[in-house]
């Protein structure tokens, strides 16, 4: 009968003469592990961390008539990207007021892609996100509304409200709108460009990070009593706040 030991050796100088060859197999599957297991944390960290503002503008009065779209990327405490798309709405009717809010007409968009596709451009950048809005009931509605419009169902995402955040964060403001905010904070931006529009939410979302001590955007809500609105293949729920 052959019995199977295991040699202990204290002696460091000594280890490798003893070496047990299924031990170093064991340390280096364990290795193998742990570094995916490291590796797969970091990009859940990542994901988790990922914040996206999001603003729209409409033809006219209907939510289902995106005709642009602004987003801007916030990592790390700043904003590090900005983009701004044009869309053509499935019907092309633009009123009056719409156009002098934000001077897009027909023909600037008449050879834009229409919802689906702009959007589908930023699908693998919304898995994971958190989104912002400034007023993110206006900006969620719409696009849910011409996403119902395409008959396509709605991303898995979590949003945030910023003008609700900054009706808590900075109760003393006169006003909590865009400009006004943008005002306090020293931003000069063209009010209505949607892509202007997102970086300046983007960059009062960072500011009030910073007011209430919180690591990253997406840690504000528990700090000041919100409750973040989601996003799913079945339905919405809205982003609401506490009574204080």
């Amino acid at each position: 009968m052959v019995v199977s030991t295991t040699v202990v050796v204290i002696d460091p100088f000594m280890g490798a003469m003893f070496r047990n060859p299924l031990a170093d197999v064991n340390s280096r599957i364990c290795a193998e592990r742990a570094g995916k297991l490291c590796q797969i944390n970091a990009i859940e960290s990542e994901i988790s961390l990922k914040t996206i503002a999001i603003d729209f503008e409409t033809a006219n009065e209907q939510r289902g008539s995106a005709c642009s779209v602004g987003l801007a990327w916030i990592e790390d405490g700043k904003v590090t990207r900005v983009e701004e798309r044009l869309i053509r709405p499935k019907e092309m009717r633009f009123s009056g007021m719409n156009i002098a809010i934000h001077g897009i007409r027909p023909e600037h968009v008449e050879d834009a892609p229409e919802f689906p596709e702009v959007m589908d451009e930023f699908h693998d950048d919304f898995r994971g996100a958190t989104m912002i809005a400034h007023n993110a009931s206006f900006d969620f509605s719409v696009w849910r509304a011409s996403l119902d419009l395409y008959r396509q169902s709605y991303p898995e995402l979590t949003y945030l409200c910023s003008l609700k955040m900054a009706q808590r964060i900075w109760p003393h403001f006169l006003s909590h709108r865009l400009n006004m905010i943008a005002e306090h904070l020293g931003l000069r931006f063209a009010h209505h460009n949607a892509g202007e529009d997102a970086a300046v939410c983007a960059h009062a979302a960072i500011a009030m990070a910073k007011t209430v001590g919180a690591a990253a955007v997406n840690a504000i809500p528990a700090l000041i009593g919100m409750k973040p609105g989601r996003l799913t293949s079945t339905g919405y729920e809205a982003c609401t706040c506490r009574k204080a």
